[in-house]
């Protein structure tokens, strides 16, 4: 048997689901049963009848996934599979954030951890953040926005309001500079621009669309353009490519590469299958704060 159909015997062995985040291996992506962004997966998973969770991402991934699946086992292929971003933050950092600004409403990128998660009243996404501001501002006007301050900046840009905000950033797309968009506009002129939010500001000032992942994917598929220059992890362009095989995607800059995403290979998902190894677990308590805080985000978006 190959390594694929060994996989696949075990996931309907043991009653399994492969999720597969936009940013992994090719390799990865091709065996999946659903593949795109963190929370959306993580929702997909919820509504399945599997046992088994077998989350190709990062560590923040898989702990929500079983905040929303708490009854089913998920597994992370690579326990070391972290997030930089999501590592930047931690409980006892924002509650003496939060004891600063006592009257101030919490809201936190999905990128953290459950124990993050659990001290907010809002969780948010890199499509929704706007939609979720918007809300909060109605009856607060004093936000706490973190980890991630270029997302705040792109949200608060366009509110003209500013947050209290953590320093955290994304390493992978902090990479990304001004001068990148320049060259890959000079070497596909035609080509559209698309910038995750995450960008630096200067980035972002630059792109035809500001998208998340998911929506890029969507973008890219109703658009009328055949050529996209993407500003994001260059993991997405396989799944781009296999769902629009008549346009031409191109990275913004062959640098843009994640090594925590890059992690998960094959092997490693035949592995947790056939041991059930690295599974993920969250304490009931902090399960039922991050809950909240998801669920609320759920309910207005």
């Amino acid at each position: 048997m190959t390594m694929i159909e060994k996989i696949k015997k075990l996931k309907k062995e043991k009653n399994a689901v492969i999720l597969v985040h936009n940013y992994q291996l090719p390799e990865v992506h091709d065996i999946a049963d659903f593949v795109g962004d963190s929370l959306g997966l993580s929702i997909e998973a919820s509504r399945t009848n599997a046992d088994i969770i077998v989350f190709c991402g990062v560590h923040f991934m898989a702990e929500t996934a079983k905040i929303l699946s708490p009854q089913k086992m998920v597994l992370l292929p690579d326990k070391d599979a972290g997030c930089p971003m999501a590592d930047m933050i931690d409980a006892e950092g924002l509650r003496e954030l939060k004891k600063k600004h006592p009257a101030a409403t919490t809201m936190c990128y999905v990128n953290t951890s459950a124990a993050v998660k659990a001290e907010c009243d809002y969780c948010c996404t890199s499509s929704n953040a706007l939609k979720m501001a918007q809300h909060i501002l109605k009856t607060n006007k004093e936000i706490i926005f973190v980890p991630d301050r270029y997302l705040a900046r792109y949200v608060s840009d366009q509110l003209n309001h500013n947050f209290i905000v953590w320093n955290g950033f994304c390493p992978t797309h902090a990479r990304i500079m001004p001068d990148d968009i320049a060259k890959a506009r000079a070497l596909y002129p035609g080509a559209k621009v698309l910038a995750h939010p995450e960008c630096r500001p200067e980035v972002t000032a630059l792109a035809d669309a500001v998208l998340s992942t998911e929506k890029m994917c969507q973008y890219v598929k109703n658009d009328k353009a055949t050529e996209f220059i993407i500003a994001t992890e260059l993991g997405i362009i396989h799944r781009m490519k296999k769902e629009n095989p008549a346009k031409s995607f191109y990275a913004v800059s062959d640098t843009v590469v994640c090594p925590n995403m890059k992690r998960i290979n094959l092997e490693k998902v035949l592995w947790s299958l056939e041991d059930l190894r690295h599974q993920i677990d969250v304490d009931v308590e902090t399960m039922k704060k991050a809950r909240l805080s998801i669920d609320r985000m759920l309910q207005i978006t």
